[in-house]
């Protein structure tokens, strides 16, 4: 009988040094006790990223002491570079009748992630299937923003061609505005200035537009006014600190 694939969801990032709270306690204000515990039993896990996934299960060992000491702890990768062809190697294991955990960098697995193709394959071989609760920088950044949670498209990272970029998100602006629909994007932290600066410019002034960076952190950030405030915030110099830091951009038009 096979074993069953977790989903399990990852911290969105580690508070500063000098944090008050202790790492299992600030662990246990994301992360649900019970995913915790689970996660610490199994001893197969596919990553995005072998290095964060190894300091997420230090953080679990910290706090509910694992199974198994790491370094005898099986982690497989598996990111955008990885081939389909691939894929069947990494879900032998579990056709075996060895549970299992994917883990994304940070989130939830599986959403805006190279785990969905891995869920859809274990699907096709009879493999359950169980999300855990945890920590969506979308969905946190809908539910914080105020535009519309009834309807909204995640649309990735958009070209860092300027001209390509400006096209579409006027076009993605036009959709919002006729369907009323909230935009979602995320972009490489070091582009965060460069891409809230194209929003701004590219949508029309009545725009709403949020910004919400280092969700769940201390430092959480989140924001939501019209592109021309988001504009004159920019010129001004006053605007949110979310340089190098993980970030969700949203819009709705009026």
């Amino acid at each position: 009988m096979p074993g069953i694939l977790y989903l399990i969801p990852n911290t969105l990032g580690q508070s500063e040094a000098g944090s008050e709270q202790s790492p299992a306690t600030a662990l246990a204000a994301i992360i649900p006790l019970e995913v915790q515990a689970l996660t610490a039993r199994l001893d197969y896990f596919i990553a995005e990223n072998a290095k964060t996934t190894r300091a997420f299960l230090k953080l679990i060992d910290a706090a509910q002491s694992l199974a198994k000491p790491l370094q005898e702890i099986q982690i497989a990768e598996l990111n955008v570079n990885t081939a389909s062809a691939a894929l069947p190697a990494l879900l032998a294991p579990i056709l075996a009748g060895q549970d299992a955990g994917l883990i994304s960098e940070a989130g939830v697995p599986a959403v805006a992630d190279p785990g969905a193709n891995l869920v859809r394959l274990a699907h096709a071989h009879g493999i359950q299937v169980r999300p855990l609760v945890g920590p969506s920088s979308l969905l946190l950044a809908v539910m914080s923003s105020g535009l519309n949670g009834q309807s909204f498209a995640f649309n990735g990272y958009l070209p860092t061609d300027a001209e390509q970029r400006g096209k579409r998100i006027k076009a993605l602006e036009l959709r919002s505005r006729q369907e009323q629909q909230t935009q979602l994007f995320i972009e490489t932290p070091y582009r965060n200035s460069a891409f809230l600066e194209a929003l701004a410019h590219a949508c029309q002034a009545g725009t709403l537009i949020c910004v919400a960076t280092d969700l769940t952190l201390p430092s959480e950030t989140i924001r939501t006014q019209t592109a021309a405030k988001w504009k004159a915030a920019l010129a001004a110099g006053k605007h949110p600190d979310f340089h190098k830091k993980p970030t969700v951009f949203l819009f709705l038009a009026q």
